[in-house]
């Protein structure tokens, strides 16, 4: 018996199981690509509603993931549209090419790999959806191949927080440095029992897809099967990383050289542990475009699986958008949107406890001087 208990076989079957949850119907297929640096890679893929004209929406998972964490989202959000994700390189069933340890040019090594996708499939433009680590690099491809992307949609994005100017304690970091194991190399590195710890560990992970798979062994098995392998897409993460889990290239000192008319969508757990306040900083950088900031109640990192309704709305209005307004001009546009923002806010009025809240620009919470006065959710 092997000590590295991955399986392709295995890791097919459970993605398969976990697909079975689609009402409609996708088809699954490896891309192969060839990027800069020659390697011929393959990206594995899910297409869904290819059939539709309207504005493709691509889907870019978070660090450690993979298509089948979309089970919630594919079946809503390709109702109008066509929807396309991916496995990252480095990550799920895609190919594992070794990337460059230097920050900048593993982000680009990797946004390369979603040009080479696009190319291959064919796509001239499409909205731009992607989650945490996801999201960065959604970024990062957006300031690269701004005539791509028709709206950047970011869930929960890592690395847009500006550390570089903060310095830990001595005494916090030798701790945090002792502390810091990372975790799916003790996965790796205990063998047979590298499926029992994640399911020990991350059962929340099946608590947050029980409603669409029944069997909570699946979800777990599959982060085990998707990061049993050769960890080269962790690999190039890390390598972007300093600190507490900081970006050393952060995305907030790069916001100004984004095109002004490229509209944004942010989204954020209530109870996240990113920095919600950098929604709001990029609202204040930008105030002459479109940026919408929407907080979603009772819900942390995992925000398309835990609160998959509330998220799919969201993602479906920020499509929508674009597509409403195609026969107007930019000030028209820009007017609509501001309307809609307005639509939005009025959406994250949340009841707690029978006494209304009402969500402001700085992330925080006052209360309604009079509840009837105001939309309760």
């Amino acid at each position: 018996m092997s000590w590295n208990q991955y399986s392709e076989d295995r890791l097919n079957e459970i993605e398969q199981q976990i697909l079975s949850s689609l009402y409609t119907q996708y088809k699954t297929f490896y891309l192969p690509v060839k990027l800069k640096s020659g390697a011929e890679e393959k990206i594995w893929t899910i297409a869904l509603n290819t059939e539709s004209t309207n504005i493709p929406l691509v889907m870019v998972h978070g660090f450690a993931a993979g298509i089948g964490f979309w089970c919630r989202n594919l079946d809503a959000l390709s109702r109008d549209r066509p929807v396309y994700a991916m496995d990252l390189l480095g990550f799920g069933r895609s190919s594992r090419p070794t990337f460059s340890n230097d920050s900048s040019e593993v982000e680009k090594e990797m946004v390369d790999g979603i040009e080479v996708w696009r190319r291959e499939m064919k796509l001239e433009k499409f909205y731009l959806l992607g989650h945490s680590m996801g999201g960065f690099l959604s970024m990062s491809y957006t300031l690269m191949y701004p005539e791509r992307v028709a709206h950047l949609i970011l869930a929960e994005p890592w690395g847009f927080s500006d550390h570089q100017h903060e310095k830990p304690s001595y005494w916090s970091s030798l701790i945090f440095s002792i502390l810091h194991i990372r975790p799916l190399e003790l996965v790796r590195m205990i063998g047979p029992l590298g499926p029992w710890l994640v399911q020990r560990v991350r059962g929340d992970i099946a608590v947050k897809f029980e409603d669409v798979v029944e069997d909570k062994s699946v979800m777990p098995n599959y982060v085990y099967h998707c990061n049993a392998q050769n960890p080269t897409g962790e690999r190039a993460f890390y390598s972007m990383v300093w600190g507490f889990g900081w970006a050393k290239n952060p995305m907030i000192l790069r916001i100004e050289n984004l095109r002004s008319d490229l509209p944004i969508t942010l989204m954020f757990g209530s109870q996240t542990w990113v920095d919600k306040s950098v929604g709001y900083k990029i609202r204040e950088m930008r105030h002459n475009s479109f940026v919408d900031v929407q907080i979603i109640d009772d819900t942390g990192h995992h925000l398309y699986s835990e609160q998959a309704d509330t998220f799919n709305e969201i993602v479906v209005n920020a499509c929508k958008l674009m597509e409403n307004d195609k026969s107007r001009s930019k000030d028209e546009i820009k007017k609509t949107f501001e309307e809609v923002h307005i639509d939005a806010k009025s959406n994250e009025r949340i009841k707690r406890n029978g006494i209304c809240y009402v969500e402001n620009d700085h992330g925080e919470s006052s209360n309604c001087h009079k509840e009837e006065n105001y939309e309760v959710l």
